[in-house]
């Protein structure tokens, strides 16, 4: 749900915005769980002024991997 809702939007100005911006009701604790998650998993980056902006982007990662002149060390 919440991963959902950044994606839609690729950036909220403020964790406060995402929060009301969501369909249902959700305990802050748990929403700002999930933020951690997404950040530490690199989906989401969270600015200096607290804008949340979606930075995930699986098609791309696809595309660079698989590229065969490019080499993993």
């Amino acid at each position: 749900m919440v991963e959902g809702a950044i994606q839609k939007s690729r950036s909220y100005p403020t964790k406060a915005e995402l929060l009301r911006s969501l369909p249902k009701k959700m305990m802050y604790q748990t929403f700002s769980l999930i933020l951690d998650y997404l950040e530490y998993s690199g989906k989401i980056h969270t600015d200096a002024d607290g804008t949340i902006v979606w930075i995930w982007d699986p098609a791309g990662v696809r595309k660079i991997l698989s590229n065969r002149k490019l080499v993993a060390r």
